[in-house]
Parts: structure tokens; C-alpha cells; sequence
């Protein structure tokens, strides 16, 4: 049998995420505000990768699991940055 190390973070971490996740969501707001044309696209959406970064590495634990969860879920992100890139590219020449 495989031994399963637990890992029980603490209140004072999960604070600080709790901040950081309401600042992030309080500079997105602060964002939708400001006139930067198409850039306002792309800093919303990287608050939004930013954040669900934060969430999968506390909350799903990502941190503390397996390091192949970690250079797959590093591989998602990176072939959505590429993604978002052709995006952009494409909405900005129209």
C-alpha cells in the first residue's frame, strides 16, 4: 500500500489567499472602469488566469500534490496563453 502524506494548511495562509484572490478580483473590477480598448480584454484575462492560478495551486492542492499534476496543469496554461495570443493577434489586425 502507498502511503498518503496529508497536508493541512493553515488559517493564516488561507487568509492570505483570501486577500490576494479579493484584491485580484477588486483590480478586475477597477479594470472594466478604464478606457485601454482592446488591452482591457487581456488584463481582465490575465487577472482571470492569475486568480484560477491561485485557486488550483491552494484549493485543489496543487502545491502539495504530485509535481506531474503540476507540469500538466503548466501545460494547459501555456497552450492557453497561445490561444489568448492568436486571439488578440487576430482581433487586433480587423
Amino acid at each position: 500500500m502507498s502511503e498518503e502524506k496529508l497536508h493541512i494548511s493553515s488559517y493564516r495562509s488561507h487568509l492570505f489567499v483570501l486577500a490576494g484572490l479579493l484584491l485580484l478580483t477588486a483590480a478586475s473590477v477597477a479594470v472594466t472602469n478604464l478606457e485601454m480598448g482592446p488591452l482591457n480584454t487581456l488584463v481582465a484575462m490575465l487577472i482571470a488566469g492569475t486568480k484560477a492560478a491561485i485557486v488550483l495551486t491552494w484549493f485543489m492542492h496543487l502545491k502539495f500534490d504530485n509535481k506531474l499534476y503540476a507540469i500538466f496543469t503548466t501545460l494547459v496554461f501555456v497552450i492557453f496563453l497561445l490561444v489568448l495570443y492568436v486571439t488578440f493577434f487576430d482581433y487586433s489586425y480587423r
